[in-house]
């Protein structure tokens, strides 16, 4: 039987949906190895409900692999999608391509409802964000300080450390606000700035205890 033009896309397209996780990575593989333009639409798709972690890095490796004018575009489409993962994983895919024409278009996910998104959001904002645009980055990332359990602080915390010296003008002034959290957790990002090596989850608690009592860290320490 003579293999025609379409099956020949038809059939990886069939495998990157298909209901076993090995088949799906295999498929997602072959879709950055040699990549495929008519496959890009379903790469996209994939990512917005892949349910394995692995399987989900191997699809934005192949959108990596693929042309950013045909993947860019479809990945900023899925930023509007009701489904957070959509959101999350077009975001993730979005830093790892570099293309800052999607700049304009995180900015308003770095206050997403969902912790996930705005994570993706905030790493994504660190790569993407112009020369020169990072204090005002780091201005609209103190919005969300004091936000979320540990684990998303310290996204959160990581995105500030990133985007360098312009931010601590930015920290020194939320570690003022009246808000014991948000004062925590801009004096736990100042000392993990200082120190990126070190122990954020107990610079975390640290700087609660001051935020709480209004003491000194160094007394807080002893």
């Amino acid at each position: 039987m003579t293999t025609t033009h379409h099956d020949t896309a038809a059939r990886p397209a069939r495998a990157l949906r298909g209901g076993d996780p090995s088949t799906r990575l295999r498929a997602a593989l072959s879709a950055g190895t040699d990549p495929d333009r008519r496959l890009i639409a379903v790469l996209v798709e994939r990512c917005a409900d892949e349910p394995d972690f692995f399987v989900r890095e191997m699809l934005t490796w192949a959108l990596v692999r693929s042309p950013a004018s045909d993947t860019v575009p479809l990945l900023i489409a899925q930023l509007r999608a009701d489904n957070a993962q959509a959101r999350a994983q077009a975001l993730h895919t979005l830093s790892k391509i570099g293309d800052r024409s999607a700049w304009c278009h995180v900015g308003a996910l770095i206050r997403d409802r969902d912790d996930d998104v705005a994570r993706s959001a905030w790493r994504a904002a660190v790569v993407l964000v112009p020369d020169g645009g990072e204090a005002g980055l780091a201005a609209d990332l103190a919005t969300e300080l004091g936000r979320g359990d540990r684990d998303v602080q310290l996204s959160l915390s990581r995105a500030f450390v990133a985007l360098g010296e312009p931010v601590l003008p930015v920290l020194e002034a939320a570690g003022r606000s009246p808000d014991p959290d948000v004062r925590a957790h801009a004096e736990a990002t100042v000392r993990l700035h200082g120190d990126p090596e070190g122990a954020f989850v107990l610079s975390l608690e640290l700087a609660k205890r001051v935020a709480a009592t209004g003491g000194d860290p160094e007394e807080q320490a002893c």
